[in-house]
């Protein structure tokens, strides 16, 4: 039986997702929080409606992760100065650190994943895979900006 790219990538968006959490439990985030923090660290004094809409997130699951992210003091929601009714988001310190640190896992999962793989062919497999999602033929979601 011929093994399908559904099922290699189902096994390392799950292997991706297990060395995220496992990283990032030390700041109390998880995998699926960190793209709240890439999104707000690239985007400072964004708001809340634009970050659940850039997401492609409901705003209510965008309101519950965001108070998550205030608790564990990575984020802040402030009162927007130039509208007292709208609010902005920016990292803490800690958030900051987040940030940095998921840059740095990317990485070294990587590295880690393509360890056996020559520079030529982890150069050739990522030419292959950006021109796979640069085609109109892959799913119905295109890839976010985080």
């Amino acid at each position: 039986m011929q093994t399908s790219l559904a099922y290699i990538t189902t096994l390392l968006r799950k292997d991706f997702t297990d060395y995220c959490n496992q990283k990032l439990g030390e700041l109390g985030l998880s995998q699926g929080m960190l793209f709240f923090i890439l999104y707000v660290g690239k985007h400072p004094a964004c708001s809340p409606k634009y970050l659940a809409k850039a997401l492609h997130m409901d705003i209510g699951h965008t309101t519950r992760s965001i108070v998550k992210l205030e608790q564990a003091d990575l984020l802040l929601q402030e009162t927007n100065p130039l509208d007292r009714r709208a609010h902005i988001l920016t990292l803490t310190e800690k958030g900051e650190q987040a940030f940095k640190l998921s840059h740095e896992l990317f990485y070294s999962w990587d590295n880690e994943v393509l360890a056996a793989f020559s520079a030529e062919e982890r150069e050739q497999l990522m030419k292959l895979l950006e021109k796979l999602i640069q085609s109109d033929q892959h799913c119905v979601h295109r890839s976010k900006s985080y």
